[in-house]
């Protein structure tokens, strides 16, 4: 028979082991996603469209080519063409694939202004950052950017007229999916909070304890179980109708899928909102009404600041999961990555954004462990920000948790 210091000392090690399991775990995951997606993290991701302005030019009439010389002094793996007055460079776009980027044009060179065969302005002008898709010769093979920028640039030379020149701006950011996200969260809050919030002080301070109470508590326990993706196709049938009857939306919106993830919050909210009032003392409900308060003035302007801080747990929480949220998006407002975002139409959350980037063939992991990078961040400062602003309230107001 073990003795109860043994029992005690194994049921510790079981504790600990199972504790240092979870968070091996967790830093293998993070470090996974820091592996593969810090090389891509950068300023340009996140202000950058996702979709790529392409353009299709020609030469001017007219022209003349000339021995385009330079001071300027490039990098080792970018190509000069004297010819034309074009350098070119070898580089990786933001979705971590090859591109050939324009890092120098002439002043003078013919590729300076170019002929629009496309849609929009009659003129075009190459500049820098832009990146060379192909250029097409009469009579030879174009030179391509899969073949890299020295092929292009020894190709180029090669020939003294351009048939066809295509080139396109950087694509690839998630700008669209970062005010996607920022919207959701605002426009949850709004829905959610108000009534979450309600509902708790409601349970806690004015309902009876009888069956009815008691039942409603257990149905709210047990929304938070209820898989996402039922909560998807909710949204899908009840409220994508309703924002299409109530506004210009013809489809899956932001606001349909703002909506459904109220619905999802709300259990959350309630129940730790609920706690927080709980803890607060007795003795502050009975002082408030013994100096003559009424029930509501308690409420408002003795238990809720007094809770302040459970509250904006409650926050946090819900904030968390609509940042991480993604099952339930992509019936409740679709899997379209938007550049441009309206209320009423699809877009995508930086969460759907990682789902789309895996569907792909192949699957662009690096892109999307940089958007979990991201996430992570995002989460991390909303978590240091609360924190501060709890404990400047409890400061202010002189509350002790």
């Amino acid at each position: 028979m073990l003795n109860r210091k043994t029992k005690e000392n194994m049921y510790l090690g079981v504790t600990y082991a199972s504790a240092f399991f979870s968070l091996g775990v967790l830093l293998m995951i993070i470090g996974f996603v820091f592996v593969n997606g810090f090389k891509l993290l950068n300023f340009d991701l996140i202000t950058h469209n996702y979709t790529a302005v392409t353009y299709i030019s020609d030469l001017n009439e007219g022209y003349d080519l000339d021995i385009y010389q330079t001071t300027k002094t490039f990098d080792q793996d970018t190509y000069y063409s004297e010819k034309w007055g074009l350098a070119l460079t070898d580089d990786t776009n933001l979705q971590g694939k090859n591109v050939i980027v324009v890092t120098y044009v002439d002043p003078e060179s013919p590729l300076k202004d170019l002929n629009n065969k496309g849609v929009g302005s009659l003129t075009l002008s190459l500049t820098k950052d832009y990146e060379i898709i192909r250029i097409a010769f009469d009579g030879s093979a174009s030179a391509l950017s899969s073949r890299g920028a020295q092929n292009m640039i020894t190709l180029l030379d090669l020939e003294d007229d351009i048939r066809e020149l295509e080139f396109q701006t950087t694509g690839g950011g998630i700008r669209g999916s970062i005010l996607t996200t920022i919207y959701l969260i605002g426009l949850t809050l709004i829905f959610a909070l108000p009534i979450g919030i309600g509902a708790a002080i409601y349970l806690n301070e004015y309902a009876k304890n009888n069956k009815f109470n008691r039942l409603l508590r257990t149905f709210i326990e047990t929304l938070t179980g209820v898989p996402s993706i039922i909560y998807g196709l909710m949204g899908l049938a009840i409220f994508v109708p309703i924002t299409i009857k109530l506004t210009s939306a013809t489809t899956g919106n932001l606001i349909s899928g703002s909506m459904t993830l109220a619905v999802i919050l709300l259990p959350i909210i309630i129940r730790t909102t609920e706690e927080s009032l709980k803890v607060v003392p007795d003795d502050y409900r009975f002082a408030s009404l013994a100096l003559g308060a009424s029930k509501t003035q308690t409420v408002f302007k003795v238990i809720l600041p007094s809770a302040f801080s459970g509250i904006l747990t409650a926050t946090l929480l819900a904030i968390g999961r609509i940042i991480g949220e993604s099952a339930a998006l992509v019936f409740a407002i679709g899997v379209s990555i938007k550049d441009e975002i309206h209320l009423t139409d699809r877009s995508t959350s930086l969460a759907v954004h990682i789902w789309s980037m895996m569907t792909d063939e192949p699957a662009n992991i690096e892109l999307s462990s940089t958007i979990a990078i991201i996430i992570l961040m995002m989460v991390l400062i909303l978590n240091i920000s609360v924190k501060l602003i709890s404990k400047r309230f409890m400061r202010k107001f002189g509350v002790v948790q």
